[in-house]
């Protein structure tokens, strides 16, 4: 019954300095009522009364009865909040992600598809609100997920993107316009696209910057990410006879200009990632810079708990007065 108590009127227990006055004043009057008479011996007087001496308990039922009364006037009661969310401002996103060769550099570990793709998978997990896309590119591109709710799916998705689904080359303009394409329907109040890539565009029939205008035009933000080390990586630079790669020193080349022209345009930002620590950073500074509003709503649910205490003090007037009128009745 008094597990979570929390009082509605807690001024009211100020009335509980009542009872020391009350103690005080029924001492007073007890003194009072007193009379005293000078005897040379008490032998035949002496009156030993079990009544008597359990008369007090009168008073102290009336002084329970009171404190429950003010106990109940505070009105205690336990409170059951539950809450509900509502996405008000949700945001749609695609990640275009760079699946050419040059993604099995080493400069990142294992190498940077991997690392994109356990950094990338973080990402969604913490955009629990949002639908997210996802699209693949190298010399061509296509999509991987549609932009979706079910978080599951797009994790699936991500954990299956490899490199040899696409001819080889990186198509930033291809990826880009594919990304824009998955978008340009949305009805979301923000629209935002991560862009990743390690090198420069070479494949592709649409320019980045052709790209770029789409997503200016449909009021989609383009952030993009540079990924690789600077200088050399390994890198894989032929095939061996068994079809596997062979890895050698090559030196990192990204078309920064262009990725901080397309982020610049579309009011994104341009980020550069040149280790696993540094790309975990910058998409966590992606998912600052986007926030979804949430409403949350709270509803309270009331249980008063005042009525066994008037119920309490009713029942302690009720026993005084049945002692009052029988047992005490006369010594009053």
């Amino acid at each position: 019954m008094f597990d979570n108590i929390e009082f509605a009127n807690p001024q009211f227990f100020w009335l509980l300095l009542l009872l020391p006055l009350a103690i005080a004043w029924y001492l007073f009057k007890r003194r009072q009522e007193l009379a005293s008479l000078r005897i040379s011996s008490i032998q035949g007087f002496t009156v030993k009364s079990l009544a008597s001496k359990l008369r007090p308990l009168l008073f102290v039922l009336r002084l329970l009865a009171l404190a429950a009364v003010i106990t109940a006037l505070a009105r205690p009661q336990t409170e059951d909040i539950s809450t509900r969310t509502k996405t008000t401002k949700g945001i749609d996103i695609v990640m275009a992600i760079d699946v050419s060769s040059s993604m099995l550099a080493r400069d990142l570990k294992p190498n940077r598809l991997s690392a994109l793709k356990e950094v990338a998978a973080s990402f969604i997990k913490k955009r629990p609100n949002d639908r997210i896309g996802l699209v693949g590119y190298a010399g061509e591109s296509y999509t991987k997920t549609p932009i979706t709710s079910d978080k599951s799916i797009v994790l699936a998705a991500l954990r299956e993107i490899t490199y040899g689904e696409l001819e080889d080359g990186t198509a930033i303009g291809m990826g880009l316009a594919t990304s824009v394409n998955r978008l340009k329907e949305s009805k979301a109040i923000s629209k935002v696209i991560i862009l990743l890539t390690d090198g420069v565009n070479n494949s592709g029939f649409i320019e980045p910057n052709t790209a770029a205008d789409l997503a200016v035009e449909f009021g989609i933000k383009t952030y993009t990410i540079g990924l690789g080390t600077n200088g050399n990586a390994l890198s894989p630079i032929a095939y061996n006879r068994d079809g596997s790669f062979r890895y050698g020193m090559r030196q990192v080349e990204i078309d920064e200009k262009l990725l901080k022209e397309i982020a610049q345009a579309t009011g994104g930002k341009y980020f550069r990632a040149t280790d696993n620590e540094k790309l975990e950073e910058i998409y966590d500074e992606i998912n600052k810079l986007e926030k979804t509003e949430i409403e949350e709503f709270k509803y309270y649910k009331y249980e008063e708990k005042f009525r066994p205490l008037i119920f309490l003090a009713g029942l302690l007037l009720l026993v005084e007065w049945g002692l009052r009128n029988s047992l005490f009745k006369s010594f009053i």
